[in-house]
């Protein structure tokens, strides 16, 4: 006899009164501890569910299948992007691409532009492939050091396909620009040289303000503000300065050709920088005539004392790094003897910057 059995043989034992007073005892029992059964069967679920995360039902198994492109924003979170993944149908559930980035430490690399991915790819498989380079779907806008603004518009424009004019709009009111408060507005020098993901869907106020910002980044990590006030420089003719020395000479003499510039600064002697008059003509040529040099023009250091008004061109972070911690030497001249490999050559005095400037004339003279 089962104990349900013997449950009911025992209550009908019972005389009448007790029976349907019994019964009901053992009813009531029964009920609560089944309530209490069940209470702990949710608590338990609900606790599992919490420490042991999603469950392989909310994830897809596998690499996925087919394409699909989408967008990540510049300062889009991992959630935020795991939920463009979900929409998209790339990944299951927005926390399995949240725990599987999270696991990763290379996601941080994950940054803006367009991806290429698949369809139904677990999170993992979604990470990994956000971190191939061959998943970036998005024109690339490449910026060497020493480009001048127009030909950095230049460049923009051809990369993102759209018309220079709204470049030009943009650099005609620069305060839509985040440039530094000591820029003053003036957006020459601020277009930073490096590799950009462009998605496709900028603007050309954005783009440019990338640019700045990029640069703003470099900035902040060579401390350029306190370290020029150090140097007991301003920022901005530090910049300047870097400037001049990204036209003038090759990384390696950058250090050198920034204390030429310091140290003639310091003794009232005019730069007579064949890049700034360059620059005032709007070609870039380095060797020029004597006719040229007597170019009228704020920007022409053959005729004007101190810095140019304004930067030359967009230095890079070596350039930038120079100006900030010149060499240690009394060098007041500098020339190129070689024009085709850039080698320079510093000097002290006056009749060794003749010297080298013959060496310069012999080789023009034998390579025309």
């Amino acid at each position: 006899m089962t104990q349900v059995d013997e449950f009911f043989s025992e209550a009908d034992q019972l005389p009448p009164s007790r029976n349907a007073s019994s019964w009901a005892r053992r009813i009531t029992g029964i009920a609560v501890l089944l309530a209490v059964a069940a209470l702990a069967w949710g608590t338990w679920s609900f606790i599992s569910g919490v420490t042991s995360g999603p469950t392989a039902q909310d994830d897809y198994a596998g690499d996925g299948t087919g394409q699909v492109e989408i967008i990540v924003a510049r300062g889009d979170t991992l959630t935020a992007i795991g939920q463009i993944l979900q929409e998209a149908g790339v990944v299951l559930s927005v926390q399995s691409f949240v725990d599987a980035a999270e696991a990763n430490e290379e996601a941080a690399f994950i940054g803006p532009g367009k991806y290429t991915l698949r369809r139904q790819m677990s999170g993992s498989s979604a990470v990994i492939l956000m971190l191939d380079p061959a998943s970036r779907a998005d024109s690339r806008l490449v910026l060497p050091e020493g480009l001048r603004l127009p030909q950095t518009v230049d460049i923009a424009a051809e990369s993102s396909s759209l018309p220079r004019s709204e470049f030009d709009q943009v650099l005609d009111n620069p305060g839509v620009l985040p440039l530094p408060s000591w820029a003053e507005q003036r957006p020459e020098g601020f277009m930073f040289p490096a590799t950009y993901n462009l998605a496709g869907d900028e603007t050309a106020e954005q783009i440019l303000s990338s640019l700045v910002e990029r640069f703003d980044e470099s900035a902040q990590s060579l401390d350029l503000v306190a370290r020029a006030e150090e140097i007991e420089r301003t920022p901005y003719e530090v910049l300047i300065v870097a400037s001049l020395v990204q036209a003038e000479v090759l990384p390696g003499d950058m250090r050198k050709a920034a204390a030429v510039v310091y140290n003639r600064l310091d003794d009232g002697m005019p730069l007579q920088f064949d890049s700034t008059v360059s620059y005032a003509l709007g070609i870039t040529e380095l060797q020029l005539s004597a006719d040229q040099l007597q170019t009228e023009s704020e920007y022409n250091t053959y005729q004007n004392t101190g810095l140019p008004p304004t930067p030359i061109n967009s230095p890079g972070e070596a350039a930038l790094e120079a100006a900030l911690d010149p060499a240690k030497a009394k060098w007041l001249y500098f020339v190129t003897v070689n024009p085709d490999t850039r080698e320079t050559k510093f000097a002290r005095d006056y009749d060794r910057f003749l010297k080298l400037k013959s060496q310069l004339q012999e080789y023009l003279a034998e390579n025309g």
